[in-house]
């Protein structure tokens, strides 16, 4: 598409209410997307971000900088047409989710664990009636039905914007229950971050930090971050 040429060839990009929602133009014309959409998206906020994305780039254009823009380009030409399938593979995290499966020793870590990890599963069985339980080891132990089926049923509720972002904040944090805790703004997103990364840290204090490790996981911090800021700008 041409909005995504090597060089920039637009000097202003600013935002226009739609029927649709809001877009992004460029020197007057409509940004679209990969697969050559118009890109409309539902606040105001991510169409600001999305043209101060475009602003930002110089001569030749970065995509790696405009991660606003990549995540509503995924939402229109990617979760809007395979929405089910996207719900349903965030869904079957909940049977597996990371909070749910505890070390049996040492001491220390199973009381780290059920100390940062269980007010999550209790606010997730009051806030999204869905009560998931804790298992010792890695063995699958599958969850009560009902409450997958819950969880579930609010994943495809979900719109394409918010699934989009809720993808990431699933999948990089392994966690169904912390999507749904950074979704509702229950915790803080620098928390869930660090609750998901618990048995990660633990390693470090117990062997030191591979650079190379927390090179990449610094990298998926990011990506959460982002996701998380992208959520939460969706209702502004």
């Amino acid at each position: 598409m041409s909005e995504w040429a090597p060089k920039r060839f637009w000097k202003k990009a600013e935002t226009a209410k739609t029927e649709q929602g809001y877009s992004v133009l460029l020197d007057g014309r409509p940004v679209r997307t990969p697969a050559k959409a118009q890109l409309h998206v539902p606040s105001v906020a991510i169409a600001d971000r999305i043209a101060a994305e475009f602003d930002a780039q110089e001569d030749r254009i970065d995509p790696r900088t405009m991660p606003f823009t990549r995540t509503a380009n995924a939402a229109v030409d990617k979760v809007s047409i395979q929405h089910s399938e996207v719900a349903d593979m965030l869904a079957d995290y909940g049977d597996s989710d990371l909070l749910c499966y505890r070390a049996s020793s040492p001491d220390e870590l199973v009381e780290r664990q059920a100390e940062q990890w269980d007010p999550l599963l209790d606010w997730a069985a009051e806030a999204l009636n869905a009560r998931l339980h804790p298992r010792v080891g890695v063995i699958h132990d599958p969850q009560d039905t009902s409450s997958l089926k819950t969880l579930r049923t609010r994943v495809h509720a979900l719109n394409n914007f918010e699934l989009a972002a809720f993808h990431d904040l699933v999948s990089i944090s392994g966690s169904l229950v912390i999507g749904f805790a950074a979704k509702a703004r229950a915790f803080d997103a620098i928390q869930l971050w660090n609750v998901s990364r618990l048995d990660e840290l633990w390693q470090e204090e117990q062997w030191g930090r591979d650079e190379e490790a927390h090179e990449m996981a610094e990298h998926k911090k990011a990506a959460f971050l982002h996701a998380d800021c992208f959520m939460r700008l969706l209702d502004e």
